[in-house]
């Protein structure tokens, strides 16, 4: 599509299992980065598409950590993908055209640029919302492998795993059930935005980060704390008329408990504003 927020807009009406995360991710970037050739991107994503495919021909069985090394030879050793440890906090490190640019960026845009590949392939693969770092999983039919694809595809034992909740929580912090739930697609691309929005609103882009929320929203109508988000950021900008249409959005969709009585009372101050 060469209408961006129009692609967006159709992808918020796919069911999970129907949104290609590159393309969708792709769709993001141009939104973020509208002079950057995003055209280039595509053809790189399929370029890595049809690596991914070429690998999977040449495996004869089903060997997940022959899988993930595969993916690491693509990926890390035929096109340089790494993570960018020197400037972490570009913003350019969740955009994903200037990812395929750079071959650098965070560990959910790498993420992103692995399950692109892996799907690609026919091999399972989700993303894991692991504490403050994002993982992939590739997945067996009764097993996973779960892949650092920031530190150049290293295998997640249970001890490299709980080297690293250590180091984000602390020495006592020990694996516990739950660390490795997959994430839906969506879900992967809202935390890959997630990134752009909150680095916006840490330099004081007020309207960058509303514009990034509102972008996530049309991804994905129904997630609540989004509209409740875009709300907040429109009543500090005195858009009264939109701030209201956002907290009643979080309204219909969750109408009991104190977040939502918050809301609520928010809401009649902006009636009171527009009577």
């Amino acid at each position: 599509m060469t209408d961006h927020r129009a692609a967006l807009t159709a992808i918020g009406q796919l069911a999970d299992s129907e949104i290609d995360i590159g393309n969708a991710a792709l769709q993001l970037a141009r939104v973020d980065a509208p002079d950057a050739d995003w055209q280039k991107a595509a053809r790189h994503l399929s370029d890595l598409a049809h690596g991914a495919v070429k690998q999977a021909a040449a495996m004869d069985k089903e060997d997940l950590p022959a899988r993930a090394a595969a993916l690491a030879d693509l990926l890390v050793g035929e096109f340089g993908y790494a993570g960018d440890m020197e400037t972490y906090e570009d913003p350019a490190n969740a955009n994903l055209i200037r990812v395929t640019e750079r071959r650098r960026g965070l560990p959910v845009a790498l993420g992103v640029i692995w399950l692109h590949a892996a799907r690609a392939a026919g091999w399972g693969s989700h993303g894991v919302d692991f504490p403050m770092h994002f993982l992939v999983a590739l997945e067996g039919r009764k097993t996973q492998v779960v892949v650092d694809v920031f530190n150049g595809g290293q295998l997640m034992t249970a001890r490299e795993l709980r080297t690293l909740l250590k180091r984000v929580e602390g020495e006592k912090a020990e694996l516990r059930p739950g660390l490795l739930q997959p994430m839906s697609t969506r879900r992967v691309l809202l935390r890959l935005q997630n990134n752009i929005m909150t680095r916006r609103l840490d330099v004081g882009d007020l309207r960058g980060g509303l514009r990034c929320t509102e972008d996530m929203l049309l991804i994905a109508p129904d997630q609540a704390e989004l509209w409740r988000q875009a709300g907040v950021m429109n009543q500090k900008l005195d858009q009264v008329a939109a701030a209201r249409d956002c907290y009643q959005r979080f309204l219909d969709l969750v109408p009991e408990g104190s977040v939502a009585n918050s809301v609520r009372a928010q809401l009649d101050i902006l009636k009171s504003m527009l009577n």
